[in-house]
């Protein structure tokens, strides 16, 4: 089906087209400098000190919970059976590399209104066993966390972000992504920059950094620079270092091409923001007050991934023809990410449980859609939507 209003929609022009095409000129197209320069770049953007490029927002996952499995520092360090709580919405690769590291995942509610963690749930959820949060910013909207870290106080509980739907969002004038030990960013195609397929780890952390490095790779020493955290002092053999392997590595890599794509993409990322903002102060003043639907509360300044659509407790309206009148009038539309993700099948292959009662995510498994935002003017399409 073709729609008037898509969920997204390129945010390519001829810069990267031209930045493929030097990459094709130039001949190398495995992992090399533009990757290296487009991670200082989002480095320097994001404020962190580091950040390493992976082949997906999903591989960034992956990689943030397989370095704190082999850090040395005993305080960041994750070991089986360790609890992490997680929110009861997010995607599926959010949750898969907890629980395929031997962690136990803590699915608790969210808040019907933010979409992000019901902040008492998770207070209750913590037990002696807790030893990360796994904050995810649904949509663009960050996570109270103020309160996350009121609530964590002075126990040793890590805090990770799954940022890949917020880059650009801010708390308290502080960038999301940069809350927790590490956070992750997705770069796909519907995401608010694309470099095809692509994603991104950012820490302050030099050995976790040289640790993210190493697992990129098979694991070997390869791309460690000569002093680092993982072995100490790289020898001079230089075919010896090429081929020594030293963590349980994968090959999350991504194309110099998508490195080339980020760098032109990057200087895109403050008018693509500000326009997604611009567009939800517009929905927000269509949509507010809306009898039968109920929209995402903003925490800090969100980033606007995406408009939610909840239909209200009371309301006849079902999902199913609240799809339909978004269809007649062309609004493309989803689920909010994937539901309450306790309901998919698949959590019976996860090492989880559940902590308490999931009534908000239930409410937005069965009730709740998104629609796109974009990098332009959308005027038409929420005033499709405000006819609803």
């Amino acid at each position: 089906m073709s729609y008037r209003f898509p969920l997204a929609t390129t945010t390519w022009d001829e810069a990267e087209y031209e930045a493929l095409q030097r990459v094709i000129a130039a001949g190398t197209f495995t992992m090399g400098r533009a990757v290296h320069e487009f991670e200082n770049r989002f480095a320097d953007w994001q404020g962190s000190r580091y950040s390493v490029m992976v082949n997906s927002g999903s591989s960034a996952n992956l990689l943030m919970i397989a370095a704190l499995m082999f850090t040395g520092n005993e305080k960041l360090r994750l070991k089986a059976g360790d609890e992490v709580i997680v929110p009861a919405v997010s995607w599926a690769t959010t949750y898969y590399p907890v629980s395929q590291y031997g962690l136990k995942l803590k699915f608790v509610d969210i808040d019907i209104e933010t979409l992000n963690f019901d902040l008492e749930s998770l207070r209750n959820a913590i037990t002696d066993r807790t030893r990360a949060v796994l904050a995810v910013n649904l949509l663009g909207n960050p996570n109270d966390f103020s309160s996350i870290m009121e609530i964590i106080g002075r126990r040793n509980i890590l805090v990770l972000e799954d940022n890949c739907e917020a880059m650009g969002a801010k708390f308290e004038g502080r960038r999301s992504g940069s809350f927790g030990v590490m956070g992750t960013f997705s770069t796909f195609f519907s995401h608010h920059i694309s470099t095809m397929e692509g994603g991104l780890i950012a820490t302050d952390d030099e050995e976790l950094y040289h640790i993210l490095l190493s697992l990129r790779a098979h694991g070997w020493t390869r791309n460690l620079p000569k002093h680092n955290l993982v072995t100490g002092t790289k020898s001079d053999d230089d075919f010896d270092e090429s081929f020594k392997f030293v963590l349980p590595g994968y090959n999350v890599r991504p194309l110099e091409m998508s490195g080339a794509l980020g760098i032109e993409q990057l200087k895109k990322l403050p008018s693509i923001i500000s326009a997604r903002r611009d567009n939800a102060a517009l929905f927000c003043e269509v949509m507010s007050e809306h009898p039968d639907l109920m929209i995402q509360k903003e925490i800090g300044e969100s980033s606007w991934f995406g408009f939610s659509l909840v239909i209200r407790g009371g309301s006849d309206l079902t999902r199913k023809a609240l799809v339909e009148r978004l269809n007649n009038v062309g609004l493309e539309s989803r689920p909010i990410v994937a539901g309450n993700f306790t309901r998919n099948p698949v959590i019976n292959h996860l090492y989880s449980e559940i902590a308490g009662e999931l009534v908000n995510a239930d409410h937005v498994h069965n009730y709740g859609v998104f629609i796109g935002n974009h990098h332009y003017e959308i005027r038409d399409a929420i005033s499709a939507l405000g006819a609803l």
